[in-house]
């Protein structure tokens, strides 16, 4: 079956960069993504660029424009992050029918979430992004919530025919729970819905001696500050504690935090669950997914969701977090 981006050979990444007026050596090297096609592409007399080619279908211009805009809007902030490069005033360019972006080469690695001062200076940069993100909303992008990001997700997998037949009604039973007890959730928790990075994770923070950046807002959403804080989280509860309470007090410095969204974080992890599932199983004819994720579909993969997701059921019986246990 073919695919979109099966027309993307390395002399046509060349030529969409070259057709801004850079000069390549001829140097492509593709970088690990999945739902984009992302390329570092060499440059003559300078550092190289990466190249970001946009997956087709999957945003519309206005959504990625408005992605860009909220970049700069941060770097016009001086909030460090990687934002797109404009050229002769346009950020989101077209060659052969693919949409593009450019920018700059940023080295670095991810943040280290036992080390508090890192968690400090990365509540200190999440503080300063939500109070950006606050001040208006946007308009075409999506906002996180129980019915796009669960039930959406749910009824993509089980249209889909990828669970294994004899794993189907328990995993239907135990995800239809679920989702009753995350409606119930978002029901009870007040929350204010702002413009997150959407997908926080430590691989979308780059860290370079005493720089930290943001990288990769492609997922940028409305949804609860929460969001981009609780992936940070990671270990024993003691540990979880330990780490929400450095980020809060960096954060704190810039913007306010409700501690009632606390109360989402458990409800947050199982939507992300199944939209993973949900992701994996709307890519699958894309031909780059069958090869990096062979297990998907797998009777061992959908049992250990399973059991996964019978253990959310009890994280979401157990009270919130709390800076003061």
């Amino acid at each position: 079956m073919s695919h979109p981006f099966d027309a993307l050979s390395p002399d046509l990444v060349l030529d969409a960069v070259e057709s801004l007026g850079y000069l390549s050596d001829a140097r492509v090297l593709a970088l690990n993504s999945y739902e984009n096609r992302v390329y570092q592409v060499g440059i003559e007399g300078e550092a190289p660029l990466i190249a970001k080619f946009y997956r087709p279908q999957r945003w519309s211009d206005a959504a990625i424009l408005e992605e860009h805009h909220f970049s700069q809007e941060l770097a016009e902030r001086e909030i460090p992050l990687v934002a797109p490069l404009v050229h002769d005033g346009r950020s989101l360019f077209e060659h052969a029918g693919f949409r593009f972006a450019l920018f700059p080469r940023r080295g670095g690695r991810a943040p280290e979430v036992d080390d508090p001062e890192q968690m400090y200076r990365l509540g200190q940069l999440l503080g300063r992004l939500h109070a950006v993100g606050a001040s208006h909303p946007f308009e075409h992008r999506e906002t996180l919530n129980p019915r796009l990001f669960g039930h959406d997700t749910l009824a993509t997998l089980l249209q889909g025919g990828f669970i294994p037949r004899a794993l189907l009604k328990d995993y239907t039973a135990v995800a239809q729970d679920l989702l009753a007890r995350v409606d119930a959730l978002f029901a009870a928790t007040p929350y204010r819905a702002i413009r997150l990075h959407g997908d926080c994770h430590p691989g979308n923070i780059l860290v370079r001696d005493d720089a930290m950046y943001l990288v990769d807002l492609d997922d940028c959403r409305m949804g609860p500050a929460i969001q981009d804080l609780w992936m940070m989280l990671c270990g024993e509860r003691h540990e979880r504690t330990t780490q929400l309470a450095e980020l809060l007090e960096g954060y704190r410095e810039f913007n306010d935090f409700d501690l009632r969204e606390l109360a989402l974080l458990e409800g947050l992890r199982t939507l992300r669950l199944l939209h993973y599932s949900a992701w994996l199983a709307r890519r699958w004819d894309d031909p780059a997914f069958p090869v990096n994720f062979p297990w998907f579909g797998s009777e061992a993969y959908w049992h250990g969701q399973l059991q996964i997701l019978s253990q959310q059921r009890t994280a979401l019986e157990q009270p919130p977090l709390r800076l003061f246990p």
